[in-house]
């Protein structure tokens, strides 16, 4: 068995079936091995970049190991933005590139990556960048660094490795005897018991004493699958429900105690009710910049914090914890429930419900409005529908009028925030369940840096749909530009016809600018079970609900304009 042949084969054995990589040479090997394979699907992508954020899609709601692959050089070094995504956004994946020639190290050879005599060091890079970094240059090393590696990527809280293989192990004469393949060892990290009593005995005092808890949720919630353990426990105890951005969808939106999205584009009540709580229960929370209104110092001010999260990195990063539990979410929450059972049931409550402002667009143009395309998404989306938006302002669109059911997913950039992440994170998203209708809500400029991928969905028939809010600016640089210097510059930028492009890469097309003509075209692309774009061409005149004070959209205008006049900017 050959080293390719091996790494393929102990993938197959973890039950990887789908793989995603770019050609080239030191590649070739391992292109060739995937080929043979009958357990895994292999798709090449038109850009190295393209192929490591499907491989982040792949892994994004199935907590399978996501793989993506490269040449040496500098395809290596086109997987870096993916790879940085699932690092930061908690995916277990494993990248593997070729390397050049070991016996010519220093001589600058093809590709070439050793960090000697001007060239430039990708062991350092990826070094940076994962959970751990591996250099196979001995054949008996393949093995144990394989299962090295998956364990690795499962381990505590997920995230990304890298091997790279030696170009002198991959001659076809040299194999590997008696190759051993990996197994798949995932363990939850399993919260310490007495922080657990310790934190229901708080909560419980909390809730005789008539204090009111409010229970926050974010991405590390939905990648535990808690889903049902955090209904059971906001039904069990009433207690009221907002999520991140990255949360939604935690529970069915509608639920009467799920209250709405707590960030700087997030829904009024879902502030209000963060801002009357006595004690905040971060669940699978990271207290990123736009879920804390870039990290506000006095957002815990006159509130205490209960943090539960599986990486112990993430306890008093941002603000300090009165109490901690460290641990798989699902887990953690199952046990907080149960050791607070003292309390039983409590009565239904009454809770706000989610901003009126999510059912009604005020329009100044009988254009397209984003907030009516959202809606319109949201009505319309299938059961175990998928939405994974862009970096742009359509997300805050969407995060704010989206309205998940029980079953479906939403998903934004994490904290690295690349753009095309959601145009091509997708095709992984669907390729790794094919029965899972997924649209791909992203802006005219995030598409226009990674659509071609449109080919490879064609190519594999991966029916995603590709909905482009086009309004041919890049709306959220428009809007700091605007509020940081009074002027705009270089935003704006002209579409092609996409349609016709959708059609020359052989998927269907449609351009709307009328919401019941995109609702028409949804249907459509829904209905077809092809790859679809639909070119939705949206008014400039609209701006996301939005404010970077929790106390609303006019005390965050009041304190920019206070902090400009005391030369704070």
């Amino acid at each position: 068995m050959r080293v390719y042949e091996a790494i393929v084969a102990g993938l197959e054995a973890v039950g990887v079936d789908a793989a995603f990589g770019g050609a080239g040479e030191n590649a070739a090997g391992l292109m060739l091995a995937l080929d043979d394979s009958k357990k895994i699907r292999p798709v090449i992508a038109k850009n190295e970049q393209g192929a490591a954020f499907m491989a982040c899609g792949y892994a994004m709601f199935s907590n399978k190991l996501g793989v993506c692959f490269a040449t040496a050089g500098p395809g290596a070094f086109n997987l870096i933005s993916g790879v940085c995504v699932a690092l930061t956004d908690s995916y277990p994946l494993l990248a593997i590139t070729g390397y050049s020639t070991m016996e010519w190290t220093g001589r600058g050879g093809l590709n070439e990556t050793s960090g000697l005599n001007r060239t430039p060091d990708s062991q350092k890079v990826f070094d940076a960048m994962t959970k751990a970094n591996f250099l196979i240059k001995d054949i008996d090393e393949v093995a144990d660094t394989l299962q090295q590696a998956i364990d690795i990527a499962f381990d505590g809280r997920h995230g990304p490795v890298h091997i790279a293989v030696a170009e002198d192990i991959t001659d076809p004469s040299i194999k590997i005897e008696d190759f051993e393949p990996p197994v798949l060892n995932v363990r939850p990290v399993v919260p310490d018991p007495d922080r657990v009593a310790d934190t229901a005995a708080f909560l419980i005092d909390a809730v005789r004493d008539g204090k009111k808890v409010v229970l926050l949720v974010g991405f590390g919630a939905i990648l535990a699958r808690a889903n049902r353990e955090v209904l059971d426990f906001i039904e069990r105890y009433q207690i009221p429900l907002i999520t991140t951005l990255d949360g939604k969808g935690i529970v069915d939106e509608s639920h009467p105690l799920a209250i709405g999205v707590f960030a700087d584009s997030g829904h009024k009540s879902a502030w209000e009710l963060f801002l009357d709580s006595d004690v905040v229960v971060g669940l699978g929370n990271s207290f990123a910049q736009h879920a804390t209104f870039d990290f506000r110092d006095d957002l815990f001010e006159n509130r205490k914090l209960v943090h539960i999260d599986v990486d112990a990195n993430q306890i008093d990063k941002v603000y300090k914890a009165d109490r901690a539990i460290i641990g798989d979410a699902r887990l953690a929450i199952s046990g907080l429930a149960d050791a607070m059972s003292v309390l039983g049931r409590i009565p239904p409550k009454t809770y706000r419900a989610p901003d009126f402002d999510e059912q009604r667009v005020i329009k100044f143009t009988p254009k397209l409005h984003p907030g009516q395309l959202s809606q319109a998404i949201s009505k319309m989306l299938p059961p175990r529908g998928v939405v994974l938006a862009d970096a742009g302002a359509h997300l805050a669109w969407l995060g704010y009028y989206l309205e998940l059911k029980d079953g479906q997913n939403f998903r934004k950039p994490g904290t690295y925030g690349p753009m095309g992440i959601g145009v091509c994170g997708a095709i992984g998203v669907k390729y790794q369940d094919m029965d899972r209708p997924v649209v791909a809500a992203v802006g005219d400029g995030s598409y226009l840096m990674s659509g071609f991928e449109l080919m490879t969905a064609v190519e594999h028939n991966i029916p995603v749909v590709w909905v482009i809010f086009n309004d041919g600016e890049f709306k959220l640089i428009k809007l700091y530009q605007l509020s940081a210097f009074l002027k705009t510059g270089l935003v704006e930028f002209p579409n092609p016809d996409y349609v016709a492009y959708a059609r020359a890469c052989g998927a269907d097309g449609y351009s709307v600018d009328r919401i019941g003509d995109f609702e028409d075209a949804f249907q459509a692309a829904l209905d077809s079970g092809r790859p679809t774009l639909i070119d939705a061409r949206i008014t400039r005149l609209a701006l996301p609900n939005y404010s970077p004070n929790p106390e609303g959209v006019l005390a965050g205008v009041f304190e920019r304009i206070s902090s400009r006049f005391r030369g704070g900017d």
